[in-house]
Parts: C-alpha cells; sequence; structure tokens
C-alpha cells in the first residue's frame, strides 16, 4: 500500500508555481525530497500537510485527506527543523498538553522515547540544542502512533554529530516501527545515509522521482579537456559545465565513448548540479 499519494499538487504565488506535482511514499520507504533553495520543497511539504491551500488530490493510507482530515492527521507526524510552540513552558507540560489532542496517545510510549532520546521534561523548548528540538518532535509523533513522518528540512543548521543523529532516528522508524518517512532536504549526504527513494523538484516541477539506486545507476560523471572533445566523444553529454581541469558532465551509466580525461560514478551532487545545469540551458533531461 502507499503510505502517501500526492496527484496534480497545484499551488500559485505570484513569483513561484508549484505545477502538477505528483509523487508517492511506498509503506515503510524513506523517501527524501531534495532540490535547491527555493525549488518548492517546502511548499509542496505544506501543501501536503493541508497547511497552505493548494488544488490536487492527497490520500494517505488510501484515505481522502481532505475528506479525512482529523483521522489522517493523528497517523501524520509532522517535524520541521525546530520544535518552535511553547518555547519557554517545561517539556512535561507540553507533554500533557499535547495528549488532548490525540484519542490514540499512548503514554507508555511516550515515556520510553523520552528516555530513549534523552529528553528532559523539566526542560524547556527554548534550553535544547536543535537536534534535541527535532527528536523532541519526533518522540511526541510517535506517541500518538504516526504510521507516516513528513519532515520540512528537519537537519537545516544541525552540526554534523547531530545531523548523524537524526539519520540513526530516521532508520530506526522504518526498521523498527514500519513508518514511511518523507522528508526535505538539500544536504545530498543526508539522502545517501538513509533514503530508500528521491523525489528531485526543480521550480516547481518533477524532474526525477527514483530509488536512488536506480537514479544514481542511471549516469557516470565524465571529464573531458575541452567542450569539443566532449562533443565529440561519441556520445550525449548531459549539463557540461566548466571545472577546474576542462569540462564536465553526465553519460549514460555503460556508454560507449571516447577522448575523456576521466570517468566515475556519479553521486547525487553531481546528478543534481549537471541536471540542473541542462535545464537551465533549456533542453531536456
Amino acid at each position: 500500500m502507499k503510505a502517501l499519494q500526492v496527484e496534480n499538487l497545484y499551488k500559485k504565488y505570484p513569483t513561484f508555481t508549484l505545477d502538477g506535482v505528483n509523487f508517492s511514499v511506498e509503506e515503510g520507504r524513506i523517501v527524501g525530497l531534495v532540490g535547491r533553495n527555493g525549488a518548492g520543497k517546502s511548499t509542496a511539504l505544506k501543501a501536503v500537510m493541508r497547511l497552505i491551500s493548494a488544488k490536487g488530490k492527497i490520500e494517505v493510507f488510501g484515505r481522502d485527506f481532505a475528506k479525512c482530515e482529523a483521522a489522517v492527521k493523528s497517523e501524520i507526524g509532522f517535524v520541521s527543523g525546530g520544535f518552535d510552540f511553547y518555547p519557554y513552558q517545561k517539556i512535561g507540560k507540553i507533554v500533557r498538553t499535547v495528549t488532548s489532542f490525540y484519542p490514540t496517545w499512548d503514554e507508555r510510549v511516550c515515556r520510553e522515547n523520552l528516555v530513549r532520546f534523552n529528553i528532559d521534561e523539566n526542560k524547556k523548548p527554548s534550553e535544547l540544542s536543535a537536534g534535541m528540538k527535532v527528536k523532541l518532535s519526533v518522540a511526541l509523533a510517535l506517541s500518538h502512533g504516526a504510521k507516516l513522518f513528513v519532515m520540512d528540512e528537519p537537519t537545516s543548521g544541525l552540526d554534523p554529530l547531530s545531523r548523524e543523529e537524526f539519520n540513526d532516528v530516521v532508520l530506526s522508524l522504518s526498521r523498527e516501527t514500519g513508518a514511511s518517512v518523507l522528508f526535505s532536504t538539500h544536504i545530498t549526504a543526508d539522502l545517501m545515509r538513509v533514503a530508500d527513494d528521491v523525489v528531485y523538484i526543480s521550480d516547481g516541477r518533477i524532474l526525477k522521482d527514483a530509488p536512488l539506486k536506480k537514479l544514481l545507476g542511471e549516469y557516470e560523471k565524465v571529464t573531458f579537456s575541452s567542450e569539443t572533445a566532449a562533443k565529440n566523444c561519441g556520445a550525449e553529454v548531459v549539463g557540461l559545465k566548466t571545472v577546474r581541469d576542462g569540462v564536465e558532465g553526465l553519460v549514460a551509466c555503460g556508454a560507449e565513448i571516447s577522448g575523456a580525461l576521466r570517468r566515475e560514478n556519479a553521486d547525487l551532487d553531481a546528478v543534481m548540479i549537471h541536471l540542473e545545469t541542462q535545464k537551465a540551458r533549456g533542453t531536456s533531461c
């Protein structure tokens, strides 16, 4: 079953349009929504969560979000890059307040996760590090039985150690509880650590939607001495751009080429950079 199905999501602003976005999250999978700043990641997630009005159809575990909003939201844990409500209330009091929102609240699970994440109930959110605020959000979501986690730039501003701790939490959500996870990020290293699938958004449109391994297996990164050498290599070179020792682009994995100075596996950074370069030139990716 699909944990999340998004169809023809559309939202128009004066300077930006989320233009007919389609993607899904399979049950038990971790999906990274990736793109450059301003590509539409946060807009898409806010539209999915009905935090902003948008056209389109959203289903969560087969149920129409618009028609069953209260029931659907009880199955979703929404985590942003912090914990901004009640910053000066003690966490214990916040927990007692949140319990009234969810009929499925499990006090035992809540206590277990506060201990698991080393969260002191006598502290206030304003006293927590950025990484601990994310953990608090996850602990609360787990306590009401969330089966789908939607996370908007959860690692933004975190130091490398806190990001690694977050990645461990995401992996445990999937492996230990079978939860499905959709999280947006522009930090590709996080995706490489935990994502099963990647949805790549650019200027409000989906550019790629594929399992991470499949996407990385599509391309090799190739360096040539000059643009002329690249154009005469015998294969299509995607997103050609100047680099320190010549020009660089992507070719289909295993393509027969000539005149290359170097060819190597393409990581997610390289795929994004060269697909964006190709798109900026107005040619198909």
